[in-house]
């Protein structure tokens, strides 16, 4: 699974946590914020806090803020495990 990061919008700090199957947590300024989950390349939705189904309505920083997470070029991790013949 991906590890955490950071990326920074317009001044706002965001970090991210992958959950899998394309949801991820976000924190906006050291508190949580959303749940995301992608829908398209383009479009992001916004999870209902409560319940966690999707909200479809179209939010401008939902979408920046999954953009950035397409964007982001994970560090190279190296393979620790060898492997046993």
């Amino acid at each position: 699974m991906q590890e955490p990061f950071d990326i920074h919008i317009a001044n706002i700090d965001y970090a991210i946590f992958p959950e899998g199957n394309d949801v991820y947590v976000i924190y906006k300024n050291g508190k949580e914020y959303a749940h995301i989950q992608k829908d398209t390349d383009t479009q992001w939705i916004k999870l209902d806090p409560e319940t966690a189904t999707p909200l479809f309505e179209t939010n401008d920083e939902i979408n920046a803020i999954g953009q950035a997470i397409l964007s982001h070029v994970p560090e190279e991790e190296e393979d620790l495990e060898e492997e046993e013949d």
